[in-house]
């Protein structure tokens, strides 16, 4: 039971993935993506890349009040791209760092109650 049990957490349990790419020649955008970025680090996301940032979410419902946090965070010019992957597909992705595998990102220890 235990063992079916981890595997539909794998597919409850979701990652949400923030891509951006925002101006920054002027003082004003340069302002706006920080705040921007500043923003997802407090809300719980990390640094994956310089402009991906990843938040480990316990269920849909949970994912998506955070995918509205990033939408009232929306700065005024550039893009943003938000999307989700269960646990399941972000354990089958790939790093790379130069030619060897990298070492995979950690993943949050998950408390379970019931």
């Amino acid at each position: 039971m235990s063992q079916f049990n981890n595997r539909l957490n794998q597919y409850r349990i979701l990652w949400v993935f923030v891509f951006f790419d925002l101006p920054t020649e002027t003082k004003t955008d340069r302002k706006n993506a920080t705040r921007f970025r500043k923003g997802l680090m407090e809300d719980g996301f990390t640094m994956m890349q310089f402009s991906i940032y990843t938040r480990h979410c316990n269920s849909r419902e949970n994912a998506n009040v955070h995918i509205k946090r990033v939408k009232s965070m929306l700065p005024p010019k550039g893009e943003v791209i938000v999307f989700t992957l269960t646990d399941k597909q972000f354990g089958m992705m790939e790093f790379f760092k130069g030619e060897a595998p990298a070492k995979r990102p950690e993943t949050p220890q998950q408390l379970e109650l019931f």
